[in-house]
């Protein structure tokens, strides 16, 4: 009995990695808007160079990627082709957008675009996708908001998100340091003559206190804190980022014409991260198809699929859309 104990210990180590299962994490996301939860997709557009991609296809696989997110309601793109038609509304401009999702009854009308696309290896896709709110007291949504800043869950938040959310926030506030192009020109200023150093150095000097109102080392009582620098009107703060807490009263209306949340993503079959999210992504969708991660790349419908589902699960968690990953346990193929 020892030695076929022996025996049966041998052969279980010698299996290797094969014995264990292996740990996989699937990333979960759902809506952290509930005020925008029933959406319209209008039907792409085709603004690459290649002339045999079907535009409808790509609208269909982001309808069908952004159904499975919890908290979305879509409704159907046949429902929207028929509605723009019955209506004659193209969705060119905020008010037709805004115009259809009011017939729809939806939160949010999404305007999306091809912008590059390669069918043959190694596949490229641009999409270029633009949310607008029906209500057009919603304001845009920056990358970075909603994620737990301050807190001791701020380590965790991933270096791309940190990135995009910073530079989205410099290019807000940078946009209230850029001179306005249109603006007319201030009247130049008079010349100054060259300024004598020593008349300088005695007006700047302090007038002599009188009745000894302040001794030598201490601060006058009326000088109070330095003063802060004063900021222009509009500049983004980035305590932005995270949610107010509620109000009493509604708060005011104040129309916004713009997407509340616009994103435009490259997708590259060569790129290193990419293939890893594929091979992720690919343990967890159950495919018989043979061929693996590799062949679901090298399919174009399912490229197409990925592409989409790639772009929605980036916009959800730089937002705060990301929730805590599901563990599961899989056993090595060869098992």
């Amino acid at each position: 009995m020892r030695w076929l104990w022996l025996i049966l210990l041998a052969g279980f180590l010698g299996s290797g990695c094969t014995a264990f299962p292996e740990t996989k994490r699937q990333p979960q996301f759902h809506n952290p808007f509930p005020q925008l939860s029933k959406v319209a997709i209008i039907p792409f557009n085709n603004q690459s160079d290649a002339p045999t991609l079907n535009a409808d296809e790509v609208t269909i696989a982001y309808y069908g990627q952004l159904q499975r997110i919890r908290g979305f309601e879509i409704v159907p793109v046949g429902v929207v082709i028929r509605a723009m038609e019955a209506t004659g509304i193209r969705g060119r401009d905020a008010t037709e957008i805004r115009k259809l999702g009011e017939t729809l009854g939806v939160d949010v009308v999404v305007v999306g675009s091809i912008t590059d696309f390669t069918p043959y290896y190694p596949k490229r896709m641009t999409l270029a996708i633009n949310w607008y709110a029906v209500n057009p007291g919603f304001h845009a949504i920056p990358p970075g908001y909603g994620l737990p800043w301050g807190t001791a869950d701020e380590e965790y938040i991933p270096e791309s998100h940190v990135w995009e959310a910073e530079f989205a926030l410099a290019k807000e506030q940078l946009l209230t340091q850029t001179p306005d192009p249109h603006a007319t020109a201030p009247p130049a200023a008079a010349p100054q003559t060259a300024a004598d150093p020593l008349a300088e150095q005695l007006n700047d000097t302090p007038a002599p206190q009188v009745n000894g109102s302040a001794s030598i080392g201490e601060t006058p009582a009326d000088s109070g804190p330095p003063e802060q620098p004063q900021l222009p009107a509009g500049w983004p703060d980035p305590r932005g980022f995270v949610p107010p807490p509620p109000s009493i009263q509604r708060p005011p209306l104040l129309p916004y014409d713009g997407p509340i949340i616009s994103q435009i993503r490259s997708y590259d079959e060569n790129d290193s991260d990419l293939t890893a999210l594929a091979e992720a992504h690919y343990d967890f969708i159950d495919d018989a198809r043979l061929g693996g991660w590799q062949g679901y790349l090298d399919r174009s419908e399912d490229f197409i699929r990925f592409c989409c589902y790639t772009h929605i699960t980036e916009m959800l968690s730089l937002r705060g859309g990301a929730g805590k990953s599901k563990v599961a346990l899989r056993w090595h193929e060869s098992r």
